[in-house]
């Protein structure tokens, strides 16, 4: 499927969470088999070229993706959790967002000093989270240099902030706009 179609399959919600924001709803696209199967393809054919050695997921719709991403490729699938989700000691990163802040967690026996992680999340808007994951992943010793997305907001401006953290990045799709 065309970069075109996949973006046809992505269903515009105006209105949420605030007034003015054209929410990018995945759901929509995620339950059309040939459609998601495409995109988790579009993902990992990437992943494979940035050298994966094990891809990161954001909570929660980054484990959609970066689970499918990482069993395509066979390789492990590391879960950025909210806060309190883990059942081990972990380390975290604060960041903002569009509407607020939280802060992400993991395990960080996770991962191997130098392992170079690809973060795989469905939409990028200011680049807060994408920047904590890669702040996170290299706080508990990885190589993060490449994030991956499903859907880019480039009004929002998330694409420099990770540029300027030293992180590429790249999406299948564009929306205009929030």
């Amino acid at each position: 499927m065309t970069p075109a179609a996949l973006a046809a399959l992505v269903r515009t919600v105006p209105g949420f969470p605030a007034p003015g924001v054209q929410f990018r709803d995945i759901t929509t696209l995620i339950a059309h088999g040939e459609g998601f199967a495409a995109t988790v393809a579009w993902l990992a054919e990437r992943a494979r070229g940035c050298g994966a050695g094990a891809i990161a997921g954001m909570e929660a719709r980054g484990f959609i993706f970066g689970a499918a991403v990482a069993a395509q490729l066979g390789l492990g699938f590391l879960p950025l959790r909210k806060p309190g989700k883990l059942p081990v000691p972990a380390i975290g990163a604060d960041y903002s967002l569009e509407y607020g802040t939280d802060r992400l967690e993991m395990d960080p026996g996770a991962v191997t000093s130098g392992q170079r992680v690809v973060i795989v999340d469905d939409l990028i808007a200011t680049g807060g989270t994408a920047c904590a994951a890669a702040a996170l992943l290299r706080l508990a010793g990885a190589e993060a240099a490449h994030a991956l997305f499903v859907i880019d907001l480039p009004d929002l401006g998330g694409m420099r902030a990770l540029a300027r953290v030293g992180v590429t990045a790249e999406a299948l799709m564009e929306f205009p706009g929030h």
